[in-house]
């Protein structure tokens, strides 16, 4: 059985993580920059080459995006599903900040709340609650 776990690319990795963390719950697991690599660039010491954490329960990876521009497509969500309508409007409403609502969250005909946010970094959220069915 696989295990899938989002990794975003990232123009400052850290202060990402540490947005995520704050506004789910969490915590930056491990954090390994180029400086650690042998015969690294100084230039490119303090950037992250890969970072770990657990942001609402959820793992995520995360890297300083170094050989690549981002570009931010609408191709792909990341789903945050919650157990009670006040988890995920705490949720939404903290993913939201410096970001903008894409659909707020509110009551759907499949009796789940559900929401989209496009976060400061530019990262796209689904918030919804599970349907009771």
């Amino acid at each position: 059985m696989a295990k899938l776990t989002p990794y975003i690319f990232s123009e400052d990795a850290k202060a990402q993580a540490e947005f995520y963390t704050s506004a789910l719950g969490g915590e930056i697991l491990s954090v390994k920059t180029f400086g650690e690599l042998p015969g690294s660039n100084e230039e490119m010491k303090d950037k992250v080459l890969h970072l770990s954490l657990v942001a609402g329960g959820v793992p995520i990876y995360m890297s300083d995006s170094m050989y690549q521009s981002l570009d931010r497509g609408n191709g792909m969500h990341l789903t945050l599903a919650f157990d009670s309508d006040a988890e995920a409007h705490e949720a939404f409403d903290r993913l939201s900040e410096g970001g903008k609502v894409v659909d707020p969250l509110k009551p759907q005909f499949w009796g789940a709340l559900f929401g989209v946010i496009e976060d400061k970094f530019g990262v796209l959220w689904q918030v919804t609650t599970e349907a009771s069915v």
